[in-house]
């Protein structure tokens, strides 16, 4: 543990210390000076939260929780401790359909509330009037059957078939749909629960386990505790028939029984990514590094909780080629959660900093020639958001002006990595890491921005080097469109093979004459997304014949296949396709296929609408609510 991280640690203790005092009390200078920072430059202000933290801010939450899969409810209470200025009246939280039962302060004392307005998509600001020393709140509220955040699933949603299932996701707003908090990624907060769910389900959340199940009747209650101030996000919950298997000394997985083995399999390089992030970037401060694979309805590859990434089954392909997601959701330990964007229009800090940790992972893995090839995959997805976007359009900046999920994430995962990979280039590596280590040990713990984060840059390594400073074009990167022209281009020899053949496929050739079997996914992609777009129906025939493709393990490759299928209104893909679509719900991979299906009215909307139909069931609502958008359900 370095003397930072062990200052960091003792902070925590005093912050939960100060938390567990009861009652209401006069400020505690030691205790405030160790809470995580809240960034007072105008680039730092969130206007996706109703919250005014230099105000009065959240510093610690403590849940107490039942939850009800049959009123579709998490329910009980929420105690924050606070702190405020002197003459602070009031403090505000984010509010989106919490039903608040009551609001008292450590006494015990009612303390008078008010939701205001609500903006469909931040929902409402939670106003709490506090007296001259109030420094803990407590709010007795349940969540809306149809909290964002909460995806409930029955029985035959899950593999097992026999209990309910119940996942979070709070990325980016949503966790204000069920906790009572100030939901701004700047505005980080140590937290614990207490869970209460009905056996034999058991509940798993993104913490450190605070000690054995406690059995009570027909029921068992779950203890967790977050002694590091986290971004508010990034609290979460599973719930569901869940076993783990541990897969080195602070590794683990959950999930399903049935599914147990297969994950287990896939993510056997866990340890050795750990390793090699260590390496590369300093201590894992957080602990255990579990994971759990969800139900096939989660909307996301990946979510980065701490010490517990929620993976999608998709990544399962059986032979550890698409682990690369597994590498980025390790690498957000350092880049997301330990330093987090302050605000999402800097989302790219957290997405494109971790994609380029990712690949570094990768390449100590795995090897250069992977490693290279999946950062000329990244490379063409940033030329493809350019083609969409317009290359000069504002869009194309990494520090943008789009609301929460709404970046193209070519441009803050993919342009992000081009960023720093164009970085480590012109520096040198052995430089550029030890900046780069030295960055998260300088801002652990604690929120981003751009303008912060290319300060540092240049106080710490830039040094005032006028020739280095010109040769980086550091504003031009993060602040205007486009792609700077010293950017890194990928090796154009990383995939002569399958370009070779590519070429000769366009010419005319057969697919027989493809070595298809040979490559590794990352080539079979390179392959499938670079035919045109538009073949007739005995060149699909040819390669659905040779590959295998409507049958294909692999999701990347089955939805690179869908994608012409939709294209060319290719009827034999089309049950494939159906299954396909019918079996998850990764937006990644439903929202384009579905949405392209939409658009093509005279063949592809009847499909879509059939589809969707018996989909959106186990699709979550992040993804529900831009396809139901499309009027399919009519």
């Amino acid at each position: 543990m370095t003397p930072l991280s062990k200052a960091v640690a003792i902070a925590a203790t005093l912050i939960l210390a100060s938390c567990r005092a009861g009652d209401d009390q006069a400020p505690k200078p030691a205790a405030q000076a160790q809470v995580a920072p809240i960034l007072t430059t105008p680039e730092a202000r969130d206007a996706y939260s109703y919250a005014r933290p230099l105000e009065a801010r959240v510093t610690h939450v403590a849940l107490d929780l039942g939850v009800d899969f049959d009123a579709r409810r998490i329910g009980g209470t929420a105690t924050l401790d606070i702190q405020r200025k002197p003459d602070a009246k009031e403090i505000v939280l984010d509010d989106k359909g919490l039903e608040i039962k009551a609001v008292t302060d450590g006494k015990g004392e009612k303390l008078d509330w008010t939701v205001g307005a609500s903006d469909p998509a931040k929902g409402a600001p939670l106003s709490i009037a506090l007296r001259p020393y109030t420094q803990k709140i407590r709010i007795t509220y349940v969540s809306a059957p149809d909290a964002d955040a909460l995806q409930w699933l029955t029985p035959a949603q899950t593999a097992g078939k026999t209990h309910p299932y119940l996942f979070s996701q709070g990325q980016a707003i949503l966790n204000r749909t069920w906790i009572p908090t100030q939901d701004s990624p700047g505005i980080r907060q140590s937290w614990e629960a207490r869970i209460k769910v009905k056996k034999p389900l058991t509940a798993v959340m993104s913490a450190t386990s605070a000690g054995d199940p406690i059995d009570d009747g027909d029921s068992r209650i779950f203890r967790y505790r977050m002694d590091h101030p986290v971004a508010p996000y990034l609290i979460a919950i599973a719930v569901g028939d869940l076993v783990h298997r541990d897969l080195g000394p602070r590794s683990g997985v959950w999930t399903e029984p049935a599914v147990i083995d297969r994950a287990a399999a896939e993510l056997a390089d866990t340890e050795k990514m750990i390793a090699a992030a260590e390496k590369l970037y300093g201590p894992y401060r957080w602990g255990r590094y579990d994971m759990i694979v969800l139900p096939p309805s989660f909307p996301y590859g990946g979510m980065e909780n701490p010490t517990l990434t929620f993976l999608t089954p998709t990544f399962l392909a059986g032979d550890k080629s698409l682990n690369g997601l597994v590498a980025h959701e390790l690498a957000h330990s350092w880049s997301g959660n330990l330093v987090t964007n302050a605000t999402w229009p800097d989302s790219w800090l957290n997405e494109g900093v971790t994609s380029y940790f990712e690949n570094r992972i990768l390449e100590e893995i795995y090897g250069p020639k992977r490693a290279a090839q999946e950062a000329a995959l990244s490379f063409a997805e940033m030329e493809s958001a350019f083609e969409e976007l317009g290359i000069n359009s504002p869009a194309t900046r990494l520090r943008g002006d789009d609301g929460p999920d709404e970046g193209a994430s070519g441009i803050i995962y993919d342009k992000g990595a081009v960023f720093l990979r164009t970085m480590e280039h012109l520096i040198g590596r052995e430089r550029w890491d030890q900046w780069l280590r030295s960055y998260f040990d300088r801002h652990a713990f604690q929120p981003m921005t751009s303008a912060r984060f290319l300060a540092d840059l240049r106080a710490n390594l830039v040094k005032g080097d006028q020739a280095l400073e010109r040769r980086l074009m550091l504003d031009q990167w993060v602040y205007q469109p486009g792609l700077p022209s010293n950017a890194v281009r990928p090796d154009p020899g990383v995939f002569a093979e399958v370009d070779k053949s590519l070429a000769a496929f366009k010419a005319g050739g057969a697919a027989a004459d493809v070595p298809y079997a040979g490559w590794n996914t990352a080539e079979r992609l390179r392959f499938l997304n670079g035919l045109p777009r538009k073949l007739d129906r005995a060149r699909l025939d040819e390669l659905d014949h040779a590959f295998d493709l409507s049958q294909a393990g692999n999701s990347e490759i089955r939805f690179a296949w869908l994608e012409l299928v939709v294209a060319n209104r290719y009827e034999p893909g089309v049950e494939s396709l159906e299954q396909f679509l019918t079996s998850q719900g990764r937006g990644k991979f439903v929202r384009p296929l579905i949405q392209a299906l939409a658009e093509d009215k005279d063949w592809g909307r009847p499909i879509a609408a059939r589809i969707y139909a018996k989909a959106r069931p186990i699709y979550h609502p992040i993804v529900t609510r831009d396809l139901d958008k499309l009027g399919l359900l009519k």
